[in-house]
């Protein structure tokens, strides 16, 4: 029933979608949709809380909001209540621009776009945690209307769809619709999904191997430098036997993103203390500077072979200058292993996506390789099937790194033939992905599928790490029978025979009307004939 009505809820917020779908893509529309969600929670939340305060009951939103206009019209309850309100929320909405009260303006015609732009500004200004959140909802844009009526009519369309639902009870439900409508998102964005989702699929899998044996640690924490929605972060809960306690630390570039991330984990009910986000570049300034610097796990799926400065004043940054060289200008992706790696602990486990590339390439690339190897950091290479991603069909492998490693043996995983394909893309299903982590945490040889590499093979592929060098897939074809095709090849022509012989049959029962149709027939018998005897096909 559970899992029934979170379905429901899902098509619900994903239908508030139609309304804008035909004004803009989904790159874009996705900040109203989800802006306008999470400012429907912070108010419904808000109206709830306040009956609880007030020691009232009421069945419904519209009770509520009644019961929170009279105590904040009473001079004798109001100071009290909101003071009670923004130290258990940091917010207090006034009356007036509650998602509520707007939505009930909607429906007698008053409502005014300016009413909700103010609730906004109200929010991000009451404290740091919502400072600038709504920025990209941007309630005048041309895009929802040519006029400022057609702008009011499709956000108001928008409200009314979303004022059917009840999504201030929701718990985890709704923490887990918006990563959904994030999911949604990325598969309509194309290729601009990138920069913010990574497919649930690959982060269950990462998420997984960074926690494995340490599902019971209290004050875990993890780090995502280039962290996108948070997903890949917020997947610790799930799989954390001490979710309230772990601490996530993620930087994002791009601001808009950035902001998705904060909704997203206030959404999933993360507490401000255990929130530990920055908007920023993470190549071109190190993040976090200030203790702690250094992780329990590092999780990333970072832009592959990014532009970067590669400026030579990061041969002395500490994060890159023990390896003498920096990853080409071309190609950031090393830049963004190092970045991770160096921000991991001792005792600590760092996943992270790339493409294959950073497996053979050579030149500054092989040399980082070549050091990483001999440190004993490179645990595991993990290939992916391609066209997992929802911005590249390229094949992508997932690298495990650890610090302070007694071998320097390598576990390739072969995983790349291994999935279901989809409509659009291929997908690991849960069999996949429970055969990668047995085959990670056994640490294991099995035939077409892993390879458990000495450092001495290692050295004689020349730090090479391309994963057909250590896992043989290839599959020998069925010999084949000449007899049995023979036999086919018999069975073809008397099919044909047959086949021919009813034509010709055919042919000669008709009759022309036309001395000059007579004449095109008779050319034609003519040249069926001919056939037969050339061939000794036709006409057996």
């Amino acid at each position: 029933m559970e899992e029934k009505q979170s379905k429901t809820l899902y098509q619900a917020l994903w239908n508030s979608a139609d309304i804008l779908r035909s004004k803009m893509d989904a790159s874009e529309y996705k900040n109203y949709l989800l802006g306008l969600i999470f400012y429907k929670y912070l108010s419904d939340r808000m109206l709830y809380h306040a009956v609880d305060l007030l020691e009232e009951n009421v069945s419904d939103l519209n009770e509520a909001q009644q019961i929170y206009v009279d105590a904040f019209n009473d001079p004798e309850i109001k100071e009290d209540l909101i003071e009670g309100l923004r130290y258990d929320f940091s917010y207090a909405l006034e009356p007036n621009l509650t998602f509520t009260a707007l939505v009930q303006r909607i429906h007698k015609g008053r409502f005014q776009l300016e009413d909700l732009a103010q609730g906004f500004r109200n929010i991000e200004q009451s404290s740091e945690l919502f400072e600038n959140l709504f920025e990209d909802v941007d309630l005048y844009s041309k895009r929802l209307g040519a006029s400022a009526q057609k702008q009011n009519q499709t956000i108001s369309a928008v409200m009314k769809e979303l004022a059917t639902l009840d999504i201030a009870h929701k718990g985890d439900a709704l923490g887990d619709a918006y990563e959904y409508l994030i999911g949604q998102f990325a598969s309509d964005s194309g290729k601009k999904a990138g920069e913010f989702y990574t497919p649930q699929s690959i982060s269950t899998l990462m998420t997984q191997i960074v926690l494995t044996g340490k599902e019971d640690q209290k004050g875990f924490s993890v780090y995502d430098a280039a962290m996108g929605s948070g997903s890949l972060l917020l997947n610790a809960k799930k799989y954390s036997n001490e979710p309230g306690t772990i601490n996530y630390f993620g930087q994002e570039l791009n601001t808009s993103t950035y902001n998705l991330a904060r909704m997203n984990m206030i959404l999933h009910g993360v507490d401000v203390a255990n929130q530990h986000l920055h908007n920023g570049d993470t190549l071109d300034a190190d993040w976090p500077t200030e203790e702690p610097t250094n992780f329990d796990a590092v999780l990333m799926n970072p832009p592959y072979s990014a532009k970067w400065t590669a400026d030579k004043g990061f041969l002395d940054d500490p994060r890159f200058s023990i390896y003498g060289v920096l990853a080409p200008k071309s190609k950031a992706d090393f830049s963004f292993l190092l970045h991770g790696y160096y921000h991991l602990k001792d005792t600590g486990v760092m996943a992270i996506v790339l493409p294959h590339g950073v497996l053979f390439r050579g030149a500054s690339e092989g040399k980082i390789r070549k050091i990483l190897l001999e440190n004993g950091a490179i645990d595991t290479v993990i290939g992916l099937p391609a066209n997992i991603f929802f911005n590249t069909s390229i094949p992508t492998t997932v690298i495990i790194l650890k610090k302070n490693r007694e071998s320097k043996d390598v576990l390739f995983i072969d995983a790349s033939n291994e999935f279901t394909k989809a409509k659009n893309q291929n997908n690991l299903e849960d069999q996949h992905i429970q055969k990668i982590l047995d085959t990670y945490r056994q640490r294991k040889d099995i035939e077409k599928y892993s390879h458990l590499a000495s450092f001495d093979e290692i050295i004689e592929n020349d730090f090479n790490l391309n994963i057909p060098r250590y896992v043989d897939t290839f599959e020998e074809e069925e010999p084949i029978s000449l007899a049995e095709v023979a036999k086919e090849l018999e069975e073809i022509d008397k099919q044909i025979e047959e086949s021919n012989a009813a034509l010709i049959e055919m042919v000669q029962e008709l009759t022309a009307t036309t001395p000059e149709a007579q004449e095109e027939l008779d050319q034609f018998i003519n040249f069926l004939t001919k056939m037969e005897s050339k061939e000794g096909v036709f006409l057996g």
